[in-house]
């Protein structure tokens, strides 16, 4: 009921008393009702909370209890805590599918296939169930071979020396997908100390962390034209191929390398080149733009070690190494327009550029939007700003634009972005597109150079500023200078390739360099779910500190030793840093900061002022100045010797980079306010996916049987 209909039903005598009195108990009534309004809301919620389909994630687990569904120690009391609300901590801790499906699960206890769909349901990971029984070598006496053999009857199957003969099966020793006979091995597959894995009663759940991440037609990148050598990344990095996993039958079928998404090796390609080549699949390769016609075709595909480039293709046919993402081609036919291709990567999360789905804020009203990209109506960055350049001349209201790129080309630099008082640019990619801008030299010149967006003059008003979004980007070849009166710089889900560029075999052409430069402006920056790396703001001349406001990013400067956050001599950046779920390493040299919530700092840290702000749920070297911790490793622990931050890999571009290695200490990877692990891959909740599937790995198990958790990626 709105304002107006509550004001109506009150007498005359009162409207008439109220309207000379100036209106206060309308004003009193306009409370009223959004009260009420809330309340309505509040009960038309009721009836859809009955259900699991649509009730809020905080009813789920009311639900699950209903049918016996059991909740994780310490669950119930984190989700009681409103705070966590809005962290996706309920939808990680108490999967709704998981609670949907517990009396159908119930009904398939025992069976392979539902550990199968728990590991998918419950964790979100897809596995593939192994009865280790069935590999286990059975020894027999040799009087008893001799007799059975001499008998004329065959000798046992199962037991004997590895077969060399089979390098397909090779390939799979040791994986999830290993057939070879072993002994038994006495630890239990569910051991905490030392699980083992063959055993008489083990059952083993093989799980994939890594996701994959589509490249959907790119340019592959060119690095010797005259022996037509390429990457398929074309960042001209070696990047491991990935399967783009398709759904099983049935229900009850059990997983296979093309169901998960596996590392693909030389002979899976070899042997299966038809389940993994073609449009649509997990790579596929163009000699031209023409997605019909210049598509290479399954016969001239060939698997290939093209480590060392030693390996020279037949005529006509495209050499593809899947382990190290590179493509050959006979020397002399590289193609005048390039190749392009389609391949899949694997990474841990949504971080940085990348073609996942990026919701986006709803752009202002009247706000003009210019498309680049082939079909487009302009062909660059720089044709769609001098266009919009050109109507702000004609039309002086027209300052906020949208420049948004539809293809996953490599663009040259837009050159020098000038704003004018008042103007709000948004440069972004489109849903679904990865877009690369690369930033050369000028007048040929191939040293990195800069992206510079130049702000109103200083001391202007705060409304005369202007303002920059940066959304779904990857950048290579240099760094973004901010200069001049910029009020607000937002870098949302981008990539600024840490030192600029990386060589062949990941070392960074700049190690230690500045991706994001702030001189003069802007008054707050704010980085989320983006990869960049060291940010270099230089100071105000006496006026406000700078406000930086990083989330669910990643700071990587390429060595610990050099400087993340910093001013560009070196010294203490004029900033108020606040840092929540980052991954930064590298040094971090602050005037001040708010907050640092959740973060791994694997670099020193020292802040001037030690009165202002607070450090929690961190990881941070021993030796640090900082204003008061609370809970932050190793102090909280005392064991600086144990507790020791540990990444699987800090080379940007590998499947595993800023990952915690799984032989970090428990007190790292669930340190985080709520027991997930710190840092830019906190709102996985790995650690409570991983307790969450194994309560259910009890319940399920197939009686007799030991289950135990084993990681392929």
């Amino acid at each position: 009921m709105t304002p107006d209909e509550l004001y109506a039903l009150l007498p005359a005598v009162h409207r008439r008393r109220d309207a000379e009195e100036g209106g206060p108990l309308r004003a009193l009534l306009t409370i009223v009702a959004e009260q009420a309004a809330v309340l309505q809301e509040d009960i038309e919620q009721l009836y859809d909370d009955w259900f699991i389909e649509t009730c809020d994630d905080w009813v789920v687990p009311y639900i699950g209890d209903l049918v016996g569904y059991d909740l994780l120690p310490g669950i119930a009391a984190a989700l009681s805590d409103d705070t966590s609300r809005g962290t996706g901590l309920p939808a990680a801790a108490v999967p709704r599918r998981d609670v949907a499906d517990t009396v159908v699960n119930r009904r398939r206890k025992g069976t392979l296939a539902l550990l199968e769909d728990l590991a998918s349901a419950v964790a979100g990971w897809p596995a593939r169930v192994v009865e280790h029984r069935r590999l286990l070598c059975v020894t027999q006496p040799v009087r008893r071979r001799t007799s059975e053999t001499g008998s004329g009857r065959p000798g046992p199957a199962r037991g004997g020396l590895v077969d060399v003969r089979r390098p397909a099966a090779l390939d799979r020793l040791g994986g999830p997908f290993d057939d070879f006979a072993r002994t038994v091995e006495v630890p239990r597959a569910g051991s905490a100390r030392r699980p083992g894995r063959y055993g008489i009663q083990s059952v083993g759940l093989h799980l994939w962390r890594l996701r994959p991440y589509s490249v959907t037609r790119a340019p592959a990148f060119c690095l010797d034209r005259d022996r037509a050598c390429y990457t398929f990344n074309v960042l001209a990095i070696d990047t491991p191929l990935f399967t783009a996993p398709v759904p099983e039958p049935s229900s009850c079928h059990v997983a296979d390398g093309t169901n998960v998404p596996e590392p693909i090796g030389r002979r899976a390609l070899a042997d299966r080149l038809y389940d993994y080549y073609g449009p649509g699949k997990s790579l596929c390769v163009w000699t031209g733009p023409d997605a019909l016609r210049d598509v290479v075709s399954l016969d001239r595909i060939v698997a290939a070690d093209l480590s060392g480039w030693r390996y020279r293709p037949a005529a006509g046919k495209v050499a593809v190494d899947p382990v190290l993402g590179r493509l050959m081609l006979p020397p002399g036919t590289a193609p005048a327009r390039g190749l392009r291709v389609t391949y899949h990567h694997g990474f841990s999360g949504d971080l940085g550029g990348g073609e996942y789905p990026r919701p986006a804020p709803a752009p202002a009203d009247g706000a003009e939007r210019y498309r680049v990209g082939p079909g487009e109506h302009h062909g660059s960055i720089a044709d769609a700003l001098d266009h919009w350049q050109a109507v702000k001349r004609g039309h002086p209201h027209k300052a906020e634009a949208i420049v948004e790129i539809t293809s996953n080309d490599v663009w040259a630099e837009p050159g020098d972005i000038r704003l004018d008082p008042g103007d709000r640019l948004t440069l972004r990619a489109a849903d679904g597109v990865r877009p690369v801008i690369r930033l050369f030299g000028r007048h040929g010149d191939d040293s990195p150079r800069a992206l510079t967006i130049t702000g109103p003059e200083n001391g202007l008003p705060s409304e005369a500023t202007a303002r920059v979004v940066l959304d779904g980007l990857l950048i290579v070849g240099g760094c973004v200078r901010v200069r001049g009166g910029v009020e607000r710089l937002v870098v949302r889900h981008c990539t600024f390739v840490p030192g600029w560029e990386q060589g062949v075999h990941g070392r960074p052409s700049a190690p230690g360099a500045p991706s994001l430069d702030i001189a003069g402006g802007p008054v707050r920056t704010e980085i989320r779910h983006s990869v960049l790396g060291a940010v270099a703001v230089a100071g105000r001349d006496g006026r406000e500190p700078h406000r930086v406001d990083v989330c669910d990013s990643v700071l990587d400067a390429t060595l610990r030793e050099a400087t993340a956050v910093g001013s560009p001599d070196g010294g203490p950046a004029d900033v108020v840093l606040t840092a929540r779920r980052t991954t930064v390493i590298g040094s971090v040299r602050a005037r001040a900061v708010d907050v640092l919530e959740n973060c791994l700092l694997d670099g020193e840290v020292r802040v001037d002022r030690r009165d202002q702000g607070s450090v929690r749920f961190c990881w941070l070297p021993p030796g640090s100045v900082t204003p008061p911790r609370f809970h932050c490793e190793p102090d909280h622990s005392g064991d600086p010797e144990r507790v020791v931050l540990r990444f699987a890999d800090t080379r940007y571009g590998s499947p595993d980079y800023v990952r915690l290695a799984d032989t970090c200490a428990a007190e790292i990877r669930r340190g985080g306010d709520n027991g997930s692990e710190p840092g830019a891959l906190h709102h996985l909740f790995q650690p409570q996916r991983e307790d969450n599937l194994r309560t259910r790995l009890a319940e399920y198990t197939p009686a007799g049987c030991d289950a135990g958790l084993y990681f392929a990626t």
